[in-house]
């Protein structure tokens, strides 16, 4: 599937192309509309969206006929992204950007620019597959509209928009991961190294974790940690984050720690259907459960 997106300067475009990007569409952002077409076939079979507007050209007039006559040539879906001229006029109020638009005659004010530039791109606008109005989107309301639009049923694979979830145990002897987007200190919980026979095992070997299941306050925290796993979890995706990292601490990164982050991962495995990564730093192992 090709894309072509355009609209009104300020109104979008990059979110909606980078919404694009991250359900797996190979994104190109201002391309010049004579290489339509070579990029067109070079993107044969592929998902593939454009980013094309009156940057694109020298003369706004050609910026019509170029992506008509692209449309012509091969099987594009057009989506134009537009907003109200006095939410644009704030935009860029607030970003201190210039307007692209350069007329060569008549008034240069930002308020001239817009209604210029609205008044060029009326016949793309009307010849649009999809066009959005984000006069009252954020960014990310915009981005879950053009994903939502473009979702093809049997192609899921292609809009996943579930975070790669990672699960870390660590020592705090070695600080804090840089990655960690939540850090969770579990070294208020018995600690089995004191216990010469389990000293040289972790948080994987099951005497260590025969261990914790007779201390009610390790089941607790556990318990805990799940309460507010479920509180964060679609805010987190709501959010549109890609990443998330929870890193539990503790002090040798080799028991409580590991023992938790195993208990986390798998049980956000069953609830959730996530594939986390699960990665014990101390231990030097990295795994994937699928």
């Amino acid at each position: 599937m090709l894309i072509m997106i355009s609209g009104m300067s300020g109104a979008g475009k990059s979110t909606a192309l980078h919404a694009l990007e991250d359900a797996g569409f190979f994104c190109t952002d201002n391309l010049p509309v004579d290489m339509l077409s070579t990029w067109a076939e070079h993107m044969d079979g592929q998902n593939a969206a454009v980013c094309v507007d009156i940057r694109s050209v020298d003369e706004p007039d050609l910026l019509l006929h170029a992506l008509n006559q692209a449309r012509v040539q091969h099987d594009w879906r057009m989506l134009f992204i537009d907003s109200s001229l006095q939410v644009l006029k704030r935009r860029f109020s607030i970003l201190r950007r210039r307007h692209p638009f350069r007329p060569k005659e008549g008034n240069h004010s930002l308020s001239s620019l817009l209604e210029a530039e609205a008044q060029c791109l009326q016949p793309l606008k009307d010849g649009a597959d999809l066009v959005l109005d984000s006069s009252t989107l954020n960014p990310y309301e915009l981005a879950d509209m053009v994903e939502a639009f473009w979702r093809q049923p049997d192609e899921p694979h292609l809009y996943n928009n579930q975070l790669l979830c990672t699960f870390m145990s660590f020592s705090y002897q070695r600080g804090l991961p840089d990655e960690a987007d939540w850090v969770v200190d579990m070294r208020f919980l018995p600690n089995p190294h004191y216990q010469p026979a389990l000293a040289v095992q972790t948080g994987r070997d099951a005497a260590v974790q025969q261990f914790f299941t007779a201390y009610p306050e390790v089941q607790e925290a556990e318990d805990k940690l799940k309460d507010w796993f479920q509180f964060i979890w679609p805010k987190l995706k709501r959010e549109r984050k890609r990443y998330f990292t929870m890193a539990v601490g503790c002090s040798g990164g080799r028991h409580r720690s590991v023992y938790m982050a195993e208990k986390m991962a798998a049980w956000a495995q069953e609830t959730y259907g996530i594939q986390p990564v699960v990665t014990h730093r101390e231990l030097g192992i990295t795994e994937q459960r699928v």
